[in-house]
């Protein structure tokens, strides 16, 4: 029987080992592919609302807000609300406050159905409009006032020019020991979503504005323990952690 430190040591060396695999790396990534045309990002619900993506993710987000215990958590892109859902849940938890949700669109069927989840809903604060624009950076920083205790998860539209914008706007709320996560880095990965056309696609994605911001902006460096142990995930790279007020 291991005792629990030699666990987590034999447990991140073993996550170092596979992350250096070649071969599986591209094995899970090629399963990735071939099972995104059967949507297999969008199969896992919360509370009984999609969430949009895999569970390893969502898995290392918990891990995140165990960890660092945000007083708010802001997403960018909502869907259907499962992950704000889920993160109200680990807020109502540990003892968070506010979980920000903002979207160029949010049908009153999805607040009246979040707004079924009692204490849970009173967590969340939905904001419509651009993620990117004046009045909606205004709504958030309202509600976060000056807290630095904030994770953000950037997950709305993946072309270059629109996450670069998100990365530099939002990165001025995170602080030090608190982390910023890029979605859908993986789209640099693959081949062009032919079965799910969209205006994003290699060469102009989430990747390509991660490598320019951290050109940019030295506080933000990603965390590496956290991806190794994935194998399948959609944000490679893109779990950034702040070293910097």
């Amino acid at each position: 029987m291991y005792t629990r430190k030699k666990f987590e040591e034999l447990r991140i060396r073993s996550a170092g080992i596979m992350a250096n695999d070649k071969r599986l790396q591209r094995d899970a990534l090629d399963v990735l592919v071939r099972a995104d045309r059967h949507m297999w990002i969008h199969q896992t619900t919360w509370l009984g609302e999609p969430i949009l993506q895999f569970p390893q993710d969502m898995f290392a987000l918990q891990e995140i807000i165990y960890k660092t215990r945000p007083d708010f958590i802001i997403e960018t892109g909502v869907a259907w609300g499962g992950s704000l859902l889920f993160y109200a849940s680990l807020m109502e938890i540990l003892g968070g406050k506010k979980v920000i949700g903002i979207d160029i669109y949010i049908p009153p069927n999805l607040t009246k159905r979040l707004g079924r989840h009692k204490r849970l809903s009173r967590r969340i604060v939905l904001v419509k409009g651009s993620s990117v624009k004046d009045a909606v950076i205004r709504k958030v920083k309202k509600v976060v006032g000056n807290s630095k205790r904030v994770l953000v998860s950037l997950d709305s539209f993946h072309t270059h020019e629109h996450v670069l914008r998100e990365l530099k706007v939002y990165s001025r709320f995170i602080g030090k020991g608190f982390y910023l996560v890029c979605g859908d880095t993986i789209v640099e990965a693959i081949p062009v979503q032919r079965h799910r056309p969209r205006p994003w696609g290699p060469g102009n994605n989430p990747k390509t504005a991660l490598r320019q911001f951290l050109k940019e902006n030295s506080r933000f460096k990603p965390d590496k323990e956290i991806e190794n142990k994935l194998l399948f995930t959609c944000n490679p790279g893109g779990y950034l952690v702040c070293s910097s007020d």
